[in-house]
């Protein structure tokens, strides 16, 4: 297969990041419209994504499809109930649209080796769950000190801090329980393995080990093999837990589950270093989220060791060695992570 890969955007905005206070910073009003939750479908864009394989596979069209069944297996797994300022901060944050590439990966590398979606549903799930608490909790102020998420204010704005760190708390804890009640037609024993796989990639083996040497390196000079070591950890970690829990819950075979290991390995990483250009390409407003935050407290990113074309250049070689890893699959089967690599590695926000 020859893939071509599409010429990137460029952009650039600059933005102090503000000191956010432990108040709510909504009245009343407002906070009552943002008790509204909606579930908004992901419309991820797959305008950089010019692929075409047999089939003429729809990459809109598959991942508005795959957003609408996460949300609603999420909506039916978080019901709004008592104590209701928990819920409802849990579900502001997981219930906010957003484009749902964890859980589509986990979905689809099930689909690749010949499992039933349904199959991989609850992990899918709990990925979008580890995620969300990765992102209320990394937007606080003792972290990375963010006021927007998904173009709206982040949760510790809303709900204030100490009910942000518990609904992140609660969305952690929750992920392990839901794939352990919900998932079905899977063995015990691979029930299992998917309860590993995703207690590794989220815990001190992985994200949390990214994210205490990313808020370590901040203000220091870095080189480029700990960089590597923050964003396989904090980033990819969580999604070759998707493509893996996902292979698992399907029934792959071991040689298969460390094909699919390596695909994501690469992504996760090029998921990363496109996060490091898009921060110094991007508007606030096209990425939903506040720009130039690694300039306002001066981390290490993959632009500023290696330049702008340098990063985009790792970037290209990351996602053609993920393709790579699908040759010998049936090519139907593969579109979806052929097409979701290139939608990471162009992505615009």
């Amino acid at each position: 297969m020859q893939l071509q890969l599409p010429a990137r955007q460029a952009g650039c905005s600059t933005r102090r990041r503000g000191h956010v206070t432990r108040s709510c910073g909504l009245n009343p009003k407002q906070r009552q419209l943002v008790k509204r939750v909606v579930v908004r479908v992901a419309t991820a864009t797959a305008e950089q994504v010019e692929l075409k394989p047999a089939g003429s596979f729809d990459f809109n069209l598959y991942m508005v499809d795959r957003a609408k069944m996460v949300n609603k297996a999420l909506d039916e797994a978080v019901p709004q109930k008592y104590p209701d300022t928990l819920y409802e901060s849990m579900r502001y944050s997981l219930l906010a649209g957003g484009k749902r590439v964890r859980p589509a990966l986990c979905l689809a590398a099930c689909e690749l080796v010949g499992g039933d979606v349904t199959a991989a549903l609850p992990a899918a799930c709990a990925m979008e769950m580890v995620h969300t608490m990765s992102l209320i909790h990394d937007d606080l102020p003792s972290m990375d000190n963010d006021d927007f998420r998904r173009g709206r204010p982040t949760n510790h704005k809303v709900y204030g801090e100490d009910i942000a760190i518990l609904s992140g708390d609660a969305l952690l804890t929750f992920a392990f329980e839901h794939i352990a009640r919900a998932t079905k037609g899977v063995s015990a024993d691979r029930v299992l393995r998917v309860i590993i796989e995703l207690g590794r990639a989220s815990g001190a083996e992985g994200l949390v080990a990214g994210q205490v040497v990313d808020i370590q390196s901040e203000n220091k000079s870095v080189g480029l093999d700990v960089l590597k070591y923050i964003h396989i950890h904090k980033t990819a970690a969580l999604l070759e837990a998707s493509v893996v829990c996902g292979a698992i819950a399907g029934g792959a075979d071991e040689a298969t589950i460390e094909k699919l290991r390596k695909y994501s390995r690469n992504i996760g990483l090029a998921f990363q270093v496109i996060d490091d250009i898009l921060d110094v390409t991007q508007t606030t407003e096209q990425l939903g989220k506040t720009a130039a935050k690694d300039l306002a407290v001066n981390k290490t990113t993959y632009p500023k060791l290696l330049g702008l074309e340098k990063s985009k250049e790792v970037a290209d070689q990351l996602i053609l060695e993920a393709i790579q890893q699908l040759d010998g699959f049936d090519a139907a089967k593969a579109a979806p992570l052929v097409a979701l690599a290139k939608y990471i590695g162009y992505r615009q926000n």
